[in-house]
Parts: C-alpha cells; structure tokens; sequence
C-alpha cells in the first residue's frame, strides 16, 4: 500500500512538471523564436553595414590597417549591442551587467589612458594623413623618412640610418614639417666667404657647379643669396633643388662641388683672426 502511495505521488509531481513545461514553452517559444530571429536578421544587417563602411573606406582611400582597425571594431561593437538586446527580450536582467561593463570600461581606460591617446592620434593620423610612408619629415625635433605608421607609433629612419619611434599621440598634437608635400625639395646650405670677395662672381660659379650636379634639378633654377654680413664673413644661403629621393644626395654633393668650384675660380672663404693677449 506504501509503495503503490509513492507511486502515485511521482506521477502527480512528474504531470506537475509537465504541465510547467508545457506552461514554460507556451510562454517563452514565442519569445525565444523571435530572438533567435532577432539574432539572425540583425546578423545580416552587421554584415551588410559592415560591407558598405568598407567600400565608403576604401573609396576615401583610407590606410588599409585603419579600414581594418575600425571594420573589426564597428562589427564587434555591433554584435555585442545586439547580443545585448537578444537577452534582454528574453527576460535577462542587464542591470547589473550593464553595471559591471561600465566600470570595467572606466578600470580600462585608466590603466590604458596613453595608450589609448596614441591609439586616438593614430586614428588621426591615418584619417587625415598629414604625411604618408616615403616623406621627409621633422617632427618632435627628430628628422628622417617615414618608414611606417601604426595605429599607436611611427617609425621613421634617420639621415644617420637610425630607427626612430615616435608616440603617435604626442605626434598628432605637435608641429609637422613635411619637406615632400610639394614634390620638389629645396636644399638649404649655408657657405661662407671672406669680405672681400666679389659677391656677383661667387654666385655665378655655386650655380654653374650646382647645375653640374647630375641629382640638382635644372628647374626651379639654384638660388644663391647673401644670408648673413658679418663675424668677417659674407653668409651666402646655397639653394638647389632636388627630388624627395635625393635629397641627402643632393646636400652633401653641393657642399663639395662649390667649395671645390670656388677654390679653383680663386674665391676665397673666410680666414679667422686669432687674437694674441700678450702677458
């Protein structure tokens, strides 16, 4: 008689069950199916926008490790968002999700705050491209060739064949020089004669040595113009011209060629004074 008791108590509790089950799926089937629909739909639309962004992106003609960069994170961004909204329709407290997403957000973003403002300067850098890889430029009080720009540093390479990193934060935010904005690069040399020289002839012979140079291009035309009188000297501000390539080639070759052209034309650079204090 016990037993056949027991019996029918697990009957009743397992109909029980059954019924909150069916009770159960009565309820949330609907829900659970439409966010399942949810799910795939807003899928599909991530995919679609994520499409077009990277055709508006190429079609500015945006750095390729940027249009990547901010592809992946539009997408993941997206995806959570939508994740989020899937469990709230079917009955998920975010609240306290939320909650906690935040202050993760604020623990992260203290611990990274340099490396999240080299990342932002990256972004900008890339976006706006005040320089591209190949430039001359001085930056920082640093000068060399763009070698690569990252989203959080810039390499350049020094005249001196030197590796030089740069934050991309304080970059974005500091004075840029881009010697090759324009194309052509002009060579600035300063060159020294004594007073007495004839100024007029001294020009002549640095531009006939600079048009000789094979890498100085023949137009714009060498400048040569008097920079500095004094300190018993006559400053003459050499000026060829050169392509961006060549630049280093270029200032180098001038120095030697005019000096070389002047020694032999007899054009005499200054001879310092020595001053004797007699005792």
């Amino acid at each position: 008689m016990f037993f056949l008791l027991q019996i029918d108590a697990a009957s009743e509790k397992a109909f029980d069950f059954a019924v909150k089950l069916k009770e159960m799926a009565i309820e949330y089937a609907p829900k659970l199916l439409f966010a399942i629909l949810l799910y795939v739909i807003g899928s599909w639309i991530i995919s679609k926008l994520s499409s077009v962004m990277k055709k508006a992106m190429s079609a500015r003609h945006l750095d390729p490790s940027l249009q990547t960069f901010l592809g992946s994170l539009v997408k993941v961004t997206l995806t959570i968002l939508l994740i989020l909204t899937v469990f709230g329709m079917l009955g998920v407290n975010l609240t306290a999700f939320g909650a906690l997403l935040a202050g993760a957000g604020i623990a992260i973003g203290a611990a990274l705050n340099g490396t999240l403002g080299n990342f932002a300067g990256g972004v900008m850098l890339l976006t706006f491209k005040p320089f591209k890889v190949g430039d001359i430029i001085e930056a920082q009080g640093n000068t060399g060739v763009v070698k690569e720009i990252g989203i959080f540093n810039t390499v350049l390479l020094s005249p001196e064949n030197k590796t030089i990193i740069l934050a991309n934060g304080a970059l974005s935010t500091d004075t840029i020089i881009n010697y090759a904005t324009q194309g052509n690069l002009r060579v600035d040399i300063s060159m020294a004669i004594a007073p007495d020289q004839d100024i007029d002839k001294a020009r002549q012979v640095a531009i006939d040595a600079m048009l000789k140079i094979p890498n100085v291009l023949p137009d714009p035309r060498p400048e040569v113009s008097v920079l500095k009188i004094g300190d018993g000297m006559v400053t003459l501000a050499i000026r060829p011209y050169a392509t961006q390539e060549n630049y280093w080639s270029v200032f180098f070759a001038t120095q030697e060629a005019v000096k070389k052209a002047w020694d032999a034309s007899g054009i005499n650079g200054p001879i310092p004074h020595v001053v004797h204090i007699n005792k």
